[in-house]
């Protein structure tokens, strides 16, 4: 396929990368300049609007604000090809998701929500969790590029919102487990238990599972590089915030949460790892 690809960060140039081995012509555009040679089988398009004259776009930038005015601002639908499908896989707010959708229909354009669990290295290695939402026409065109850059793709339904308010509430569920997992170190440490004996015997018994094997590892290390930043992460948990507000659902945990990574953030370790949480509290 023709595929356009717009966000060249280290996720979306992963992405567009992959795809480019795999043997798609991309053609791609970021906001701040790239080599004419960073994609795999790409080329650098001289604007945006170029980008949107393949079969399929995809989409990956930091947040709401970005979208509308890379996008929308920038009336990049009126150079959709015919039969075009817009995938967004950034993690962005459900409203907005909503009115993205609606906006591509009125247009008769293919809209799918599409974020992804996985950090940069994933990205790399083809193993991204895939949330995917949007018409069945609409997916099923973008599948086989999915099979490409991912492990696994989760229909999560015909309303694109759905796949939002799922990547939002995981990434809450993330974050508590590392505000959890920083917490029982910081009783088991005071009690003389090494932080990595810990966090051994929890997942090797209750928790042995990916997020906290994966952060459990970085707060042993006192690894804070930033994989995924912590100012995007509290970003994130005020979509989790707003998803649930608009219910009128109270949300104690995740109140509770969002104002220790605050607390992090504005300790200055808002451009570390977003498991710089447990630093915050652990003082290391």
């Amino acid at each position: 396929m023709d595929i356009g690809f717009i966000g060249l960060g280290r996720m979306g140039l992963a992405m567009a990368s992959n795809l480019g081995r795999a043997g798609h012509r991309i053609r791609a555009w970021n906001r701040s300049p790239v080599a004419g040679d960073a994609v795999v089988n790409g080329t650098i398009a001289a604007s945006p609007q170029e980008v949107f004259g393949a079969d399929v776009v995809f989409t990956m930038l930091s947040d709401d604000a970005a979208i509308r005015k890379v996008v929308l601002d920038g009336d990049l639908l009126s150079h959709a090809r015919e039969g075009l499908v817009h995938v967004v896989t950034a993690t962005i707010s459900v409203d907005f998701a909503g009115e993205l959708a609606d906006i591509h229909a009125a247009r008769g354009i293919g809209y799918v929500s599409a974020p992804v669990f996985g950090r940069p290295d994933v990205a790399e290695a083809a193993q991204l969790n895939i949330m995917a939402a949007g018409s069945a026409e609409a997916i099923a065109k973008v599948t086989p590029l999915f099979d490409v850059i991912g492990r696994r793709v989760f229909v999560m339904g015909d309303d694109p919102r759905a796949a939002n308010a799922s990547k939002v509430a995981g990434n809450m569920m993330i974050a508590m487990a590392m505000e959890a997992m920083a917490e029982a170190a910081a009783i088991t440490e005071a009690h003389g238990v090494e932080r990595g004996a810990f966090l051994d015997l929890m997942t090797q018994t209750l928790f042995g599972c990916r997020v906290y094997e994966n952060y459990g590892g970085k707060i042993v290390a006192r690894d804070y590089e930033p994989g995924f930043r912590l100012v995007l992460g509290l970003k994130d948990l005020r979509l989790a915030s707003e998803a649930g507000e608009a219910f009128g659902k109270a949300l104690p945990m995740l109140d509770a949460v969002r104002g220790q990574m605050q607390a992090a953030a504005d300790a200055g370790r808002g451009e570390q790892d977003w498991s710089a949480i447990a630093a915050h509290l652990l003082g290391k």
